[in-house]
This record gives C-alpha cells, structure tokens and sequence, in this order.
C-alpha cells in the first residue's frame, strides 16, 4: 500500500465502485480486495471489507463501512480533460451509470462520490487572470457539463 493512500466511505458497494472507475478512467485499476476476518457492524465475515485501487494514478481504499456517514461536495475527485469529446466520455459515464448532474463540471457517481470533470481550457483561462479568466468563469457558472467551446469563445471575448 503507498504511503498516503485516499480511504473512501461506501455503504456496501466499494468493489463495485473500484471496478466502474478501472473501467472508466485510464491508468485506474483494482488492486486488491480484502474479506472482513470477522463479523462487523456493517457486515459478515468474509464479505469484502476493503478495496484498494487507484483511480487515474491515485492510489485510494474503498471501505464498507455501512450506511453511517454519506458523501458530500467537501470531498470530489477533480479529472482533467484534453477536449469535448474527453470530458463527454466521463461525464457521460459518471451520470449515464446512475449518478447525477451538478453546476459547473461536476457530477456524482452512483454510490455518493462527488467529481469534478474540467478541460485544461477552463483552468488555463483561471490561471491567467484578469478579464479572461473573468469571461470563462462567468460563462462555466451557467453550465453543468462544461462546454469547451463555449469557453474558448468567452476566452476570446
């Protein structure tokens, strides 16, 4: 296991999780899955207890702890895009496969996890600053799946 690993909360699910983000996004996979020794509040021995995987190079631990804590906005993984048909092809993914659609590029996946999908486009307009980054931003607060054309238009003006 890496040194600092992201532990994720699921209610029963993590290896279901683990297996659509393998699917999903390139350089993801699942690890290794461990069996609970015994019972626990949440479960029986040998259900799957843990999952370690890595999604887009981040190496994470899915737990299934039970249905006591939910996921909220204050924790999302943040995936960079080269172009539209990038940031379709996991956006649509996300929420094709039960999740949900939020504002400004990000969505939640079926089991609580929050993402944000955002093109290179949008966070190269913000780290310029000034008008530009200005007229990107104001057109991304009007969209929930970020639109890389009309971003590039309101980089241009």
């Amino acid at each position: 296991m890496a040194k600092n690993t992201i532990c994720i909360w699921y209610d029963k699910d993590a290896e279901a999780a683990a297996r659509f983000y393998a699917e999903t996004f390139p350089d993801s996979r699942v690890d290794a899955i461990h069996h609970a020794p015994s019972d626990y509040p949440s479960g029986k021995a040998g259900d799957v207890l843990t999952v370690e995987f890595t999604v887009a190079g981040v190496p994470c631990l899915g737990l299934n702890g039970g249905p006591a804590f939910k996921q909220t906005e204050a924790f999302s993984f943040q995936i960079a895009t080269d172009d539209q048909d990038e940031t379709d092809r996991y956006w649509n993914a996300i929420v094709g496969n039960g999740g949900q659609e939020s504002a400004c590029g990000w969505c939640k996946d079926k089991w609580g996890v929050n993402w944000q999908i955002t093109p290179r486009v949008l966070t190269e307009a913000l780290a310029i600053g000034g008008g530009e980054a200005k007229r990107a931003f104001e057109a991304m607060m009007d969209m929930r799946k970020i639109d890389v054309a009309a971003i590039e238009a309101a980089r241009r003006g």
